[in-house]
């Protein structure tokens, strides 16, 4: 389990603030062999629920807890996984808000194997408007991510910033589209990360 001493910016044992983050994004699936070859002198951080250390919290899927639901006054969640999955409208199936409760990291995906096909996200577990699936991205997961990184993971994202002006930081995800407009392929949540540490998150 790696350890992570966190400095002062201003204590000089870092890099100023004038040196630009240098974080790249890599596939969890890429053999760890590989990626230290390919960046020798990097620190190489897993942000997937399969980290084996507190680096784990970045998972969209881990219980930080105390996240508002968009658009739901008064209710909030375990995780950011649990808001994105709890709100999904399918043919035959409304959205479900024990979603939002749950905190083992598991059985969260709600697909439409199971379900039939998504009619898109509800805005909100009263509204009555469903949100397409880059409009719920930017109106749900954009958010509720944002507030997790600024309200429950401040001290690792600082860790993160420090590190990655003095050496590259390699962030670690099963997903690496960057691109919030592309339906395609899931976004990756190493990517807001990134973003949000060099500031320009996604709005």
């Amino acid at each position: 389990m790696k350890e992570i001493n966190v400095c002062s910016e201003k204590s000089g044992k870092f890099a100023t603030e004038t040196k630009k983050p240098m974080i790249i994004i890599e596939s969890k699936r890429k053999k760890l062999e590989t990626l230290k070859k390919e960046y020798p002198d990097a620190l190489i951080i897993d942000v997937t629920s399969h980290a084996e250390d507190e680096f784990v919290k970045f998972s969209p899927f881990y219980p930080n807890g105390g996240i508002p639901v968009p658009f739901s006054e008064g209710v909030f969640a375990a995780s950011v996984e649990g808001i994105w999955q709890g709100l999904k409208v399918f043919e035959s199936y409304n959205i479900d808000t024990s979603m939002f409760s749950k905190r083992d990291m598991k059985n969260l995906k709600r697909t439409c194997r199971r379900f039939g096909r998504c009619l898109g996200h509800r805005k909100g577990i009263r509204g009555t408007e469903l949100l397409g699936y880059i409009e719920a991205r930017k109106a749900i997961y954009l958010p509720c991510y944002k507030w997790v990184l600024e309200n429950k993971l401040q001290k690792l994202v600082t860790a993160i910033r420090i590190i990655s002006k003095n050496k590259p930081v390699v962030l670690l995800d099963y997903n690496t589209n960057p691109d919030v407009d592309n339906p395609k392929k899931p976004l990756s949540h190493a990517s807001l990360i990134k973003a949000y540490i060099e500031g320009n998150y996604p709005e």
